[in-house]
């Protein structure tokens, strides 16, 4: 028994902002942008939130699956930007769409989030726990961006995608996940610092902080790695594999993990351009945008991989 996609969903805001837009509030440019990253643009929530958004994908892949809220037995959200420390975005979910006969909780794998939860998912569904799953990866990143700091703030998108996954004869075929924290701080946010009648912090806001040239060399050096590792479990050669959607963190990644794999770069499709880098959102939204495109075929073989804070990693080996 596997466990196989059957319905994607996807929800962008719908506030769009170039390149052009940012070169007015900050020092860049859309040249400076896009020869380093990729990016073109990416949406900025307004009145979308982290829930309002994964509701709507949500939606949009049950629809795309045919399946009911009264059949999902699992919600699973990755996020790093949930509302709410409790609830869980996962529950908010549940509850708007009244899914009520399923479990719900989040997972925090940063870029790898989605790869996480498709991975517990797979465990529960062959367990025979459960038979249908919602998974999504879930961001509103814009809330914890410093927009005076052009090195990372110009990077980074918000967005939901989701995904209904079932126990099948085809499907997940290998994945490969793993962890490095000892390398955790080169990108991190942190939370709210304790205070209390005992410890007096300040209450500031604290933003996310990056050292891309640590975090590129993490991308490049472990995914293609881990992506050998997944398809060997599998037994599934690499010429066989039809697409790598890799997370949309920076062109040069995707480019400098192709060419390590000798893989043409056409068979690696991009969002990045007019997304941005969602962390766990990327992976289900370009998912979603290749299956409503026509990309994706029953019977096709493609690889799955996330990578980023934590520092994490995750590859799947799917067959469609």
């Amino acid at each position: 028994m596997r466990t196989k996609i059957i319905g994607t969903g996807s929800c962008l805001p719908q506030t769009v902002v170039t390149n052009d837009d940012l070169s007015k509030i900050m020092d860049t440019s859309d040249e400076w942008i896009s020869s380093r990253t990729g990016i073109k643009e990416r949406r900025l929530a307004k009145e979308e939130t982290t829930a309002t958004m994964s509701i709507e994908a949500s939606r949009r892949a049950m629809e795309n699956a045919n399946v009911s809220a009264q059949e999902i037995d699992l919600i699973i959200v990755a996020t790093v930007t949930s509302d709410h420390i409790t609830p869980s975005t996962s529950c908010e979910i549940q509850a708007a769409i009244g899914a009520d006969r399923a479990v719900a909780f989040d997972i925090n794998a940063a870029c790898s989030g989605f790869l996480f939860a498709l991975s517990i998912a797979d465990a529960y569904l062959k367990l025979g726990t459960f038979k249908t799953a919602l998974i999504l990866g879930a961001e509103t990143l814009s809330r914890i961006m410093d927009w005076s700091d052009r090195s990372t703030c110009v990077l980074f998108g918000d967005g939901a995608g989701a995904a209904i996954v079932r126990a099948d004869s085809a499907g997940l075929l290998a994945y490969d996940q793993g962890s490095a924290g000892a390398r955790g701080m080169v990108l991190s946010c942190l939370n709210r610092r304790n205070n209390n009648p005992l410890v007096k912090n300040p209450t500031d806001i604290q933003y996310v902080h990056m050292d891309g040239q640590e975090v590129y060399k993490f991308a490049v050096t472990t995914v293609p790695v881990s992506i050998k590792k997944a398809l060997d479990e599998a037994g599934v050669n690499i010429e066989d594999i039809d697409y790598f959607a890799l997370h949309q963190a920076n062109i040069r990644i995707i480019q400098a993990v192709a060419k390590r794999l000798k893989v043409p770069e056409d068979k690696f499709p991009i969002s990045l351009d007019h997304c941005g880098n969602i962390s766990a959102a990327s992976v289900p939204i370009l998912l979603d945008e290749m299956n409503r495109n026509g990309l994706l075929k029953p019977g096709m073989k493609i690889v799955l991989a996330g990578f980023g804070g934590g520092l994490t990693w995750g590859s799947a080996v799917i067959e469609w």
